[in-house]
């Protein structure tokens, strides 16, 4: 099981991940994309995929159009971890 961040690992996570802002009364994170088009976003979409899918760690997320929204915060953890760091982390690199 993944231990939830907390203390000063979750200060120092949260502070280095300036595009993301934590979800009121949730333990979680999140961030909105806007991409030029569908396709861009949906190409976005599927690189995240992938990564999500061999790290085992998926986003709760939608898309419209050229928007994406992602939420991610580890269920098994009850909160947000080092697994939901690390993808934020993927995600800012190829967003």
């Amino acid at each position: 099981m993944t231990a939830k961040l907390t203390g000063s690992a979750r200060a120092a996570a949260l502070a280095a991940l300036t595009d993301w802002k934590e979800v009121p009364g949730r333990d979680a994170i999140q961030r909105s994309l806007k991409f030029a088009d569908f396709n861009q976003a949906w190409g976005f979409m599927t690189r995240v995929a992938l990564a999500a899918e061999k790290a085992d760690h998926h986003p709760e997320w939608s898309n419209v159009y050229n928007r994406v929204d992602i939420v991610l915060s580890t269920h098994d953890a009850g909160g947000l971890s080092d697994k939901d760091v690390a993808l934020a982390r993927f995600i800012d690199s190829v967003a």
